[in-house]
């Protein structure tokens, strides 16, 4: 048997208003929207997608980590050309800029509109 990875979940309280923050900021189209569920894709490819699920008692992570605090899972990495102009973009769809920062250049640790972490970067970081 082959395994492939097809898809990374994001649980949320609403997952038609974090799928819509996703697919401006990554360009993605919109493949399925059901109650409770929504699963986005780049508009080349079939595969890997984006999907999101309600999960009504989501509770976002806290960073940096505190023992004592809901752990980060996972995060998402997205790869953008120009970094300052990829984060201005995010803030305006909804995004937070983290102030824990752990690398000076290249990269930027940042919330979605319902709390989950994602790094925005350039090439070579």
């Amino acid at each position: 048997m082959t395994a492939s990875l097809t898809a990374t979940v994001l649980g949320t309280p609403d997952p038609p208003a974090l799928a819509d923050f996703y697919r401006e900021l990554l360009g993605w189209v919109e493949m399925t929207r059901e109650p409770g569920w929504v699963r986005l894709r780049a508009p080349e490819q079939e595969r890997p997608g984006l999907s999101f699920q309600l999960e009504k008692d989501h509770v976002p992570p806290v960073w940096p980590q505190d023992p004592d605090s809901q752990q980060m899972q996972a995060h998402l990495d997205i790869q953008v050309d120009d970094l300052d102009r990829e984060v201005e973009r995010a803030v305006e769809l909804g995004a937070t800029i983290e102030s824990h920062q752990p690398q000076p250049d290249g990269v930027r640790v940042m919330r979605d509109p319902h709390g989950h972490l994602f790094c925005l970067y350039i090439p070579g970081y």
